[in-house]
């Protein structure tokens, strides 16, 4: 493997940029000048390809002044120009022009690169209502009958039926619309997109009047997610005429549906967005979307090829523009909107619960209570599961069952919180049962191996579920999501229950709950409770505690970082990324708390046990998917118990070379 392998471009990164230029209205060599400069900007700044808004030549609000051959000369003039200065400053960009052929005048987005223009698309639907009065000066797409034009003696493609495709960049095809366009009631991009179009362009010119942004960015928003494409959207700037209307300059660019980057509107100077974009990224989505794969576009295209300019050296080293990009994937970033996050996820793990109560009838539950982090959210889940069915919480059993390893802060907060939460529990002990057990299967109990640790678990399984059906009740499960990934779990035992709350839930995850619940939901003991449970070491506790009942067993310890493997797990799961761009992704958002080395470790811990773990995952009981990332065998992840690991291992395996030779 070499060091281009883990450049962003062969990791399907495309730095883009959206922008809102200073312009003079029917100046066009100012305006052509201010184009130039902002190219010059965005790819000094490692972009490869730039959009401008509509009509940005000439201006938008030119109005009668379209009609003047002057203007119409000096804008392709112009055009030349712009094609000219990308091609050296080795960027593509879409810009904007009236372009007169046949005595018909077209509003046109001209897409360039490699010193020459390689095809224009004119605007289909004209707006003329309202403040627009578009169909006075230009013609519509519809009624065009040529489909190549002539430019300063060359033959470029013309037409709505035009996709660009990157020969360099796998994957990276561009389809142009131009602003009505998208506010129709069947924009164009979504045939474009399903003809092969993961990279959306809008050169637009919307008005500003109260509430539209929102609507816009909705609407852009929207577009991006319902394509499963990256969009760019570019609008006229605050220096088009304000005869009635006022521009803002309002740029954006969002990827399946995400914004990722947004101009500032409202200003008179040069406004430039910026993100890199995530090509791969979008191919994948469209693999696993049924709906899409199923559908076809409406008309055919043709395929104009082209090189992508390379891009500055600068672009390769800059740090990764992802606004999305966070080191736990899983829990949203906003407080705010964490908040929400949380709320939503209790809501759905409870109604699971209720369902599965409601159908059974069962009106008492049992579950095991270890005072650690998988076991207080499934009590919380279910306390919340018994409020909307109105059950007593006394048919909450929660049963401590201390063994070898079990410290008095975990036992004391299991306690504590059974008690605050007004619910029953029980101390069953399960030290004796499993001494009687290693004596029946003539297991030395003074050699702490796997047989030790699993008798331990089997025993707290057994217990819960025989209790469950003492009193008439269901074993709610408490493992996590990551646990099962790594198949961290005991099999037919705390692998096991009647209804697995927490198996859509992983553990970064499960610690933001607790942590929410103890400042938003409860007060008091509780909170003070299960802010001391989040603070606790995760560990099984199932090996003897050292001097002063010191832990000897931290499960991160043992597999890795939990925040690592979730974050592992969000890419290699939801995205499908290969090793070599989940170990970069993770070397920028965790360069500051793990080494390339460390985390190449654990990756190869993370594929190893997740590959070897599948049988665990294709016996797994019921549970609620939460998120995006699950793994049940009926629903998002089928995988086979016995595939293999070895071309993941190997790719690993190639990259820890390559950093120690680095």
């Amino acid at each position: 493997m070499s060091q281009e392998a883990l450049s962003p471009a062969s990791l399907g990164f495309l730095r883009v940029a959206v922008v809102a230029p200073e312009l003079q209205v029917a100046d066009i060599r100012y305006n052509t000048r201010v184009i130039i400069d902002a190219l010059r900007e965005a790819a000094a700044r490692g972009c490869r390809l730039a959009l401008f808004p509509e009509l940005c030549i000439t201006g938008y609000t030119c109005a009668d002044l379209f009609y003047q051959s002057l203007l119409q000369q000096q804008a392709r003039e112009a055009l030349l120009d712009i094609a000219e200065a990308a091609g050296e400053a080795q960027i593509a960009a879409v810009v904007g022009l009236p372009f007169e052929i046949g005595g018909k005048l077209y509003n046109c987005a001209a897409f360039v690169s490699e010193y020459a223009v390689q095809g224009l698309v004119p605007k289909t639907y004209l707006p003329t209502n309202n403040e627009y009065y578009e169909e006075r000066w230009f013609t519509s797409a519809k009624n065009c009958p040529l489909d190549v034009v002539q430019l300063a003696g060359q033959t470029i493609p013309f037409g709505t039926d035009l996709l660009f495709s990157a020969l360099n960049f796998p994957g990276c095809v561009m389809g142009i619309e131009v602003c009505e366009d998208l506010w129709a009631v069947q924009p164009p991009s979504g045939d474009m997109a399903l003809a092969g179009a993961t990279v959306l362009l809008n050169p637009s010119a919307s008005d500003e009047v109260l509430g539209k942004a929102d609507y816009r960015r909705g609407l852009v928003q929207q577009q991006a997610a319902r394509c499963l494409a990256a969009y760019l959207y570019a609008g006229a700037s605050a220096n088009e005429s304000t005869t009635d209307v006022v521009f803002s300059g309002h740029c954006m660019i969002s990827e399946n549906g995400i914004m990722l980057a947004e101009t500032e509107r409202f200003l008179f100077s040069t406004q430039m967005a910026m993100t890199d974009i995530d090509v791969q990224r979008m191919n994948h989505e469209r693999l696993r979307n049924s709906s899409f794969s199923a559908a076809l576009p409406n008309q055919s295209y043709r395929d104009i090829q082209f090189n992508l300019p390379i891009g500055t050296a600068a672009a390769e080293t800059e740090k990764l523009l992802r606004p999305d990009l966070s080191p736990t994937p899983f829990v949203p970033a906003n407080p705010a909107q964490r908040a929400k996050h949380c709320q939503e996820i209790f809501h759905l793990q409870a109604i699971g619960l209720a369902k599965r109560l409601k159908h059974t009838g069962i009106k008492q539950v049992t579950l095991g209570l270890s005072g650690g982090l998988d076991s207080t959210l499934a009590l919380l889940v279910t306390q919340q599961a018994f409020e909307i069915l109105k059950l007593k919480r006394e048919g909450i059993v929660a049963i401590t069952m201390p063994g070898f390893g079990t410290t008095s802060r975990t036992l004391n907060n299991a306690e504590q919180l059974a008690k605050s939460l007004g619910i029953t529990l029980r101390q069953i002990p399960i030290r004796e049962a499993v001494l009687q057990h290693f004596k029946d299967i003539g297991h030395d109990p003074k050699v702490h191996d796997i047989t030790y640790e699993n008798a331990q678990a089997r025993e707290r399984t057994q217990i819960l579920m025989d209790m469950a059906n003492q009193i008439g009740g269901l074993m709610v499960g408490t493992g996590d999501l990551s646990e099962m990934a790594l198949g961290w779990c005991t099999y037919n035992a705390d692998h096991m229950s009647m209804y697995h709350v927490n198996a859509g839930v992983p553990k970064t995850l499960v610690r933001y709950l607790i942590e929410w619940s103890a400042d938003s939901v409860y007060s008091g003991t509780t909170s003070e409770v299960l802010k001391d449970i989040s603070a606790t070491p995760i560990s099984p506790e199932l090996l003897p505690l050292g001097e002063n009942e010191a832990l000897v067993q931290e499960t991160e310890a043992t597999i890795g970082p939990y925040v690592l493997h979730d974050f592992f797990l969000f890419y290699a799961v939801r995205h499908s990324f290969a090793p070599r761009k989940i170990f970069w992704l993770a070397c920028q958002v965790f360069k500051n708390h793990h080494t390339p080395t460390e985390i190449l470790d654990w990756l190869h811990t993370f594929y190893q046990r997740f590959f070897a773990s599948q049988f665990k995952r294709s016996a797994m009981p019921d549970g609620p998917k939460v998120g995006s990332v699950a793994l049940s065998p009926r629903g998002d992840w089928r995988m086979p118990s016995d595939a293999s690991s070895a071309l993941w291992l190997q790719e690993v395996d190639a990259l820890k070379e390559l950093i120690e030779h680095k």
